[in-house]
């Protein structure tokens, strides 16, 4: 997760940032990117709805420019947004899916 910003007017008025680690880590985790494929081609893109409010709208599009450009879609939809994915979901997804896009729109 990133940190969120907020912006807090001091006492004179200007504002000053204060960054929130929502992880409560300590000490600052350093996490490398997956790998990501050079090319779509012949790989199938798993679709993740989180349920938030229009993510599926930002899907219903993407899937559809995929699909014009030849290539498989899956679609899966989380149960709530305000927990993990459940453990089942993400095996299906990871043995079904070469790469997923996470719809995260409000």
């Amino acid at each position: 997760m990133s940190p969120s910003v907020a912006a807090v007017p001091d006492i004179s008025g200007a504002d000053v940032r204060i960054y929130l680690d929502p992880t409560n880590e300590r000490t600052a985790v350093t996490r490398s990117l997956a790998e990501r494929p050079a090319s779509l081609d012949g790989k199938v893109v798993g679709l993740l709805d989180i349920i938030k409010p229009r993510g599926d709208v930002f899907l219903d599009r993407l899937e559809t420019l995929l699909n014009e450009r030849g290539l498989r879609t899956l679609r899966f939809r989380k149960p709530t947004f305000a927990k993990v994915a459940p453990v089942d979901l993400r095996h299906e997804i990871s043995t079904k899916c070469d790469v997923i896009v996470e719809a995260l729109a409000d």
